[in-house]
């Protein structure tokens, strides 16, 4: 006879004074990367206990992850499976009671914002700071307090960004903001999305920061102890951690601008239960004139533009790729025609705001690269609205 299955922890945190059971189980976690960092922030989450875990990741298993990720294994490498989907599987081998589910993909560009609002807290496993940022503008439009963490060799640091205290892009120096932005304007598709390498790292540096990210997500599902001063958020200052001489120390660090575009925050949200990232753009905005009652409406493309050409400069030779621009990479890559024409000028023809006017009026939003649970910034001769694709949202069930 098969022994009773007990509540996951029982007997062991409730010996915590300020551990809240019914906090951890339902709280709904997102962890951004699923790498050496996003390995050991899974496991932790697991092992609390942590209801809702959604992990988001575009990449493979290579055999270089192996040494630093303790949820991969060589078969999964010899498969070149995706890491989210991976990760996922073996976060439930730890505990089944808990709800999983994954992405494969890029965080603004196949994240809907809707996702991103239903989050108690989001963990940061990233090694690129254009990644961040983007990270950092989603979480502040969604009021969503989002915890970084970085390592390299046997350093490691954490930050906490929280909306109305502390932004990663208010801290950046003049002379990144000009880099990332350089890269995010991507006025010809030869500029490419960061590409930061392998970074040299070590299981035991991974796990400390991913325990001390872990550790402050934690907090913020007991906002009473941090309302009451019984334990302190990372928001505003930076730990630092040096392995080679064993020094920890905790710096002040806050930086929130009045003028910083990361500052967005919309709301409030229309949830409009008829729409979907499946609809055609034809039938979107004449839903969307319908229930906000206006003349016109135009839906701007905040995250990822739309190209529907790409055109070299020197052979005049025509592309159509009819993708969102994160999806161009990967098209150059896969066309060996036009591979072979990259060290050329490229132009590309791009949509970033989307009217009657667009010529591709049959496809759907999601073709365009709307993703599924995304809130969409309408603009209107009565102004801006937020609206929400509210129809998407049973396929991200939490309990």
């Amino acid at each position: 006879m098969a022994k009773e299955q007990k509540e996951w922890g029982a007997g062991v945190f409730s010996l915590l004074s300020w551990f809240k059971q019914e906090n951890v189980k339902k709280a709904k976690v997102m962890v951004v990367g699923a790498g050496a960092l996003g390995n050991e922030v899974l496991k932790n989450l697991a092992l609390f206990g942590v209801g809702n875990i959604f992990i988001v990741d575009f990449d493979t298993i290579e055999y270089s992850n192996l040494t630093r990720s303790i949820l991969f294994r060589e078969s999964d490498a010899d498969k070149g499976l995706y890491k989210a989907e991976v990760a996922a599987k073996r976060v439930k081998e730890i505990n089944r009671g808990i709800n999983v589910q994954y992405i494969v993909g890029n965080l603004s560009s196949d994240v809907g914002l809707g996702v991103y609002k239903q989050m108690d807290v989001v963990i940061g496993c990233l090694d690129s700071r254009l990644a961040r940022l983007q990270l950092n503008r989603q979480c502040m439009r969604a009021g969503v307090p989002w915890v970084d963490g970085g390592i390299e060799d046997l350093n490691g640091v954490v930050k906490v960004f929280k909306r109305g205290e502390n932004c990663y892009e208010c801290g950046l120096s003049d002379t990144a903001k000009h880099n990332l932005f350089q890269k995010m304007s991507c006025a010809g598709v030869a500029r490419r999305n960061e590409d930061a390498g392998r970074v040299p790292t070590t299981p035991v540096i991974a796990s400390i920061i991913g325990a001390v990210q872990t550790q402050e997500a934690i907090k913020f599902l007991h906002p009473e102890e941090l309302y009451k001063g019984n334990m302190a958020s990372l928001c505003g200052s930076w730990f630092h951690y040096e392995g080679m001489h064993n020094n920890v120390r905790i710096y002040k660090s806050s930086a929130y601008h009045s003028d910083c575009p990361s500052h967005e925050y919309w709301k409030p949200v229309f949830k409009i239960p008829q729409l979907s990232a499946d609809i055609t753009v034809e039938a979107c905005l004449a839903m969307l004139k319908d229930l906000l009652n206006v003349e016109s409406v135009e839906i701007n493309l905040r995250n990822d533009r739309f190209v529907d050409k790409i055109v070299t400069r020197n052979d005049n030779q025509c592309f159509h790729p009819m993708l969102p621009e994160s999806k161009i990479p990967d098209y150059i890559d896969s066309d060996p025609q036009l591979y072979c024409r990259m060290r050329m000028d490229l132009n590309q023809n791009t949509f970033e705001n989307i009217d009657e006017e667009f010529p591709y009026q049959q496809l759907t939003l999601r073709e365009i690269g709307i993703p599924y649970f995304d809130i969409l910034q309408i603009t209107t001769e009565s102004g801006y609205f937020y609206v929400e694709l509210t129809k998407d949202e049973k396929r991200y069930p939490f309990k």
